[in-house]
Parts: C-alpha cells; structure tokens; sequence
C-alpha cells in the first residue's frame, strides 16, 4: 500500500444510511469521517466521490425523464458531500466539495488544477455532482476524477465485502474473487462497478480495491490488509 501515495475513495449514499434506506446515520457518518482522517495522517492525500442513493438515484424516477431523474440524484450528492465535510471540518481536518454543476454559493466548481491544489495544502477533497452530465453514475464519475487527479488507487466502499460471482445475497454458491483483471470483469459482464467506469481505470491503468464499508475498513484497507477484491491488469 505504501505505493499509493494519492487515494480516492468511493462511498456509496446507501452505507451514510447504514441500511436505514434514507438519511443518514449520524454515528456512521462521524466513524467514516473519522477514518479519511486518519488515512489522511499516514501521510496519503485523500479525496473521495460520494453518491446519492440514500437521498435518490436516477431510476427512483420511474416514468420521469431521465434527465432531470439524473439531475435530482447529482443535487442529491452535493447534500451527502456537503454533510461529510462539515463532519470533516468538526472533526478538526481540512475539508474542500467541489461539484461538477455549478451551484457557487454553496461549493466549489470543480477544476483540476483548483482539487490538486487543495490536496497539496491537506484538504480532504470531495468530488460531487456526479459526472455533471445524466446517464453516468458515481463510479463513473470515481473513475473520471481519479484519471484526472492522477489517483493511484480507488476504494470502492460497498455494502458487499467484495466482487462475487453472482449476487451473493440471491446465489448461496457465488464465489469471491480475491483479484480479477479488468478485461475479466467486463468479458463476465460483472455488476459490482459500472462497466464505463472498469473501462476507465483500465485505460489509464487505476487498480481498484472493492471492499465492504464499516467502521475500520478504510484504514484497514489503506493500511495494506488483506481484503475485499482487487480489479487490476
């Protein structure tokens, strides 16, 4: 792990929620908080993409445009990124959002030069509004900003301790992969992260360690331990 020296770090909008569904489970929230705290004192610059789900995902829209169901679940995002660095900032470290659509009174736009900046001078820096455009998701917009902050590594945080098979909740025989090539993960047409956003890190050579979410993984994880999935070449 000493290797990557520039994390991201992808957080779903479902595990702020801790299963709850909606909102936010404040204890959790401080915990995970708490943890980019201290990957960030071992001396790694953090940034993290976080999605919108306890709030709403584009598909809640049913009928709706897809569009504008996008858009909400961008907004939606920008809540949850503006929750974590208040709790950041309380926690006594340095917190920066930057969005990908433009709401300048409330955050930051986001531009490279600006999020590397603020990661020089140890901000914890958290990327939301998605890609800022409709019909890609949060790991598309993880992968995108990692590219273009020359991010070594992705921690994807899920709810899931890995990438399986099959869907490990609906196939009691699903097996865990402890590393799989991006090109496999594609070719098995695997869910766990967006095909767009495989393709991305593939392309610009960005391993990808997939692990479930609680209340020490991410320290754990950047302390080298054994965990999870790892998608690489």
């Amino acid at each position: 792990m000493d290797k990557y020296n520039k994390i991201l770090i992808k957080v779903s909008g479902e595990a702020l929620s801790k299963g709850k569904g909606f909102g936010y489970d404040y204890d959790f929230v401080n915990t995970v908080c708490k943890q980019l705290i201290e990957a960030q004192k071992m001396g790694k610059k953090v940034s993290l993409v976080v999605g919108g789900g306890n709030f709403w995902r584009g598909k809640s829209g049913g009928k709706m445009d897809r569009t504008i169901a996008d858009q909400m679940g961008m907004l939606a995002t920008i809540m949850n990124a503006l929750c974590l660095q208040d709790t950041i900032t309380k926690l006594g470290a340095k917190a920066v959002t930057f969005s990908s659509i433009e709401v300048n009174k409330v955050c930051e736009f986001f531009t490279k030069s600006k999020a590397e900046k603020y990661l020089d001078e140890g901000y914890i820096v958290i990327f939301a509004g998605g890609t800022g455009s409709p019909f890609f998701s949060t790991d598309t917009a993880a992968s995108l900003r990692a590219a273009e902050i020359g991010a070594d590594l992705i921690l994807l945080a899920k709810n899931v301790d890995g990438i399986y098979t099959s869907d490990p909740k609906l196939d009691k025989n699903a097996k865990k992969y402890d590393k799989i090539s991006y090109m496999e993960f594609i070719q098995k047409g695997l869910k766990a992260m967006d095909t767009t956003a495989v393709t991305m890190c593939m392309e610009n050579n960005i391993p990808v360690l997939c692990f479930l979410l609680d209340e020490t993984s991410i320290v754990r994880a950047v302390c080298g331990e054994k965990m999870g999935t790892l998608i690489t070449k």
